[in-house]
């Protein structure tokens, strides 16, 4: 069988701030975002009479609401082929976790499609198609740690990410993006004394000073256990903590692999959450 395998990486946001909401319902966001070394692995078989998507975690639709389905469609169609693929996902982000792991998938699905027809599109134009599946696709696309902002579109490549080591906490349950933004109250985000987005031109700076997520506010109030998390990784060493995207999925920084290992360790003896000793992806 003619195949393909391609690692899906999970993301994490540093710092997000809401600056407003757009008349087609769309939020426009600053965010800084970091890969991680977390990764499902996404497998292409070709060859194929149809689109197909399998799925090993029983969550992930295995259809066109699967973004990876919607990936390969839109590229195949966009090449003008009648053709299919067989899509694989081997699921190890969680899932709806804030973490990206579908927008990663559909990514990759477009990446890997790409390298099997001669890379027929320009990164750019990959960007492009990736953004008409969802806003963290082009994220995905460019492999850097990167600012986004507008909603997701418009990406900056950032230099000078420290190299952390990351121990990502995870609840065992789902928090709907959905729900997140539907009860953002806007009004409160706009706090000039939480807004940092300027130092990110200012520097030398620690990425510990900018660590904010506007989203927070909303996940934990019906799920307040994350600042619990966050409170014991600080307990921990942890150079900073944060959820990341709209959660519930919490991270703390560390600055050896000593702590981190520890720091993981102890909290995956408290059985309550997943935890996942990792790393940034720099740049």
């Amino acid at each position: 069988m003619n195949t393909l395998v391609m690692p899906s990486p999970a993301k994490i946001n540093l710092f997000l701030k809401v600056v407003g909401k757009r008349a087609d319902g769309y939020h426009e966001l600053v965010t800084l975002i970091a890969r991680i070394d977390l990764f499902d692995t996404v497998s292409l078989a070709f060859d194929q009479p149809s689109i197909i998507v399998h799925c090993s975690h029983p969550m992930v639709p295995e259809g066109g609401d699967n973004l990876a389905c919607q990936a390969a469609s839109l590229f195949l169609e966009t090449l003008s082929r009648q053709e299919g693929v067989a899509v694989f996902i081997e699921k190890v982000i969680p899932v709806a976790a804030g973490l990206g792991g579908g927008s990663s998938n559909a990514a990759s699905v477009l990446m890997g499609l790409n390298q099997h027809y001669g890379f027929p599109f320009s990164n750019r134009e990959l960007m492009n198609m990736g953004l008409k599946i969802g806003a963290d696709v082009p994220f995905f696309l460019l492999r850097h740690t990167a600012v986004a902002r507008g909603i997701g579109e418009q990406l900056e490549a950032f230099e000078g990410m420290e190299e952390l080591c990351v121990v990502l906490v995870c609840p065992r349950y789902q928090v709907p993006t959905a729900w997140v933004y539907k009860n953002l109250n806007l009004r409160l985000t706009n706090c000039e004394e939480n807004f940092k987005v300027r130092r990110f031109k200012e520097g030398p700076f620690k990425i510990k000073d900018l660590l904010y997520n506007d989203l927070e506010q909303v996940t934990v109030k019906k799920f307040p256990e994350i600042n619990t998390i966050k409170k014991a990784l600080l307990d921990l060493g942890a150079y900073g903590a944060l959820m990341t995207g709209s959660g519930p999925s919490v991270f703390g920084l560390f600055q050896t692999p000593q702590q981190a290992s520890m720091a993981v360790q102890t909290m995956r003896r408290r059985r309550r959450w997943d935890a996942f000793l990792t790393k940034l992806l720099v740049p």
